[in-house]
């Protein structure tokens, strides 16, 4: 057999693997918090689930703590298709894709289950497509952070009024920073990554996750106080990039979005297993939890009269949040 006609033949035996996806592939899969947060156990449960259902054949490379960027970098090399998967919080999506805003409107959602209908449900699929065309990238599972509750260094705070002359930290994101412009104060927007460090070296006073991302993060170590002010719980999407996706086989799409719905399922559970232990290791850590007054009613009134109508037209239309509100039976 002559040399070109054994090329011939090793280059048409390429193409057909390549074609059957026969060669093992490795995905890269950004996850920007650290390891022990819900990112990393979504993360983790997906590819365990991944690699399991593709025979070990494909498999996935986690970079947790942001090694591969912000988030909002991630999100934007998905969308170019030069990253495969991220794991990041919604509100870093909604400057791509601003419909998904909607659930990150304050005191929208009021439970985990409220989070849990919404994100499986219609409104899920809706978003799903609104991200998909927006962004090009294809979100195809869940993380259940539980609600953000605001940390400190200086002082308890039960009421909108022990809020004045706080320097809160918050994430680039218009509906969020409005929530806090409504009671009163103007946040200091700030990428993640900048966060722990603002926090040790009180360039600002405190920040708002929820007490696994605390936990994950060793706030504890830079703040004192925490306040159970519910008013976004946070969802953190695992996306594809869609250019990414639709290169690989059925059999890995399938792959990818039931590995995807078992990693949610996953994260809800978790959640609920894990915060209140959380919450107790907290506090022996020295961190004083508080309640706010009233059962949130000032927070709860000033941020719905103010910040809802504001996003009306981000996010789609009041008939946008009027339709997730319905999902809720509210």
């Amino acid at each position: 057999m002559t040399f070109k006609k054994t090329m011939v033949m090793h280059l048409v035996g390429a193409a057909s693997l390549l074609a059957t996806g026969a060669w093992a592939t490795t995905f890269k899969v950004a996850v920007g918090d650290a390891q022990g947060g819900t990112q990393w156990e979504l993360a983790t449960k997906f590819k365990q689930s991944f690699e399991q259902k593709t025979g070990g054949k494909h498999k996935l490379d986690l970079f947790p703590n942001g090694q591969l960027g912000s988030e909002e970098d991630t999100i934007n090399n998905a969308a170019m298709g030069t990253l495969d998967f991220s794991i990041l919080a919604i509100n870093n999506v909604t400057p791509f894709s601003p419909t998904v805003g909607v659930l990150t409107l304050p005191y929208v959602i009021q439970s985990a289950e409220d989070a849990k209908k919404l994100t499986l449900g219609e409104v899920g699929k809706d978003l799903t497509a609104s991200t998909l065309r927006d962004a090009n990238v294809r979100i195809v599972g869940w993380a259940y952070s539980g609600f953000r509750v605001l940390t400190n260094s200086k002082k308890p705070v039960k009421t909108v009024a022990d809020l004045q002359g706080l320097k809160i930290r918050v994430p680039k994101n218009e509906i969020m920073i409005a929530s806090y412009q409504a009671w009163g104060i103007n946040p200091t927007p700030m990428s993640w990554g900048e966060t722990f460090t603002a926090l040790q070296q009180r360039v600002v006073d405190g920040q708002d996750n929820p007490y696994i991302t605390i936990s994950a993060m060793k706030f504890n170590e830079v703040q004192k106080y925490i306040t159970n002010i519910r008013y976004v719980f946070s969802l953190e999407p695992l996306i594809v990039s869609e250019s990414v996706f639709k290169k690989q086989p059925a059999d890995v799409q399938k792959a990818i979005l039931e590995a995807g719905a078992e990693a949610s399922e996953h994260s809800y559970r978790w959640l609920l297993e894990t915060e209140d232990k959380i919450k107790k290791d907290l506090t022996a850590k020295g961190m004083q939890i508080t309640d706010a007054a009233d059962g949130e009613k000032e927070f709860i009134s000033k941020a719905t009269a103010t910040v809802w109508p504001k996003f009306y037209n981000s996010i789609g239309g009041k008939d946008k949040l009027d339709k997730v509100l319905k999902a809720l039976g509210r």
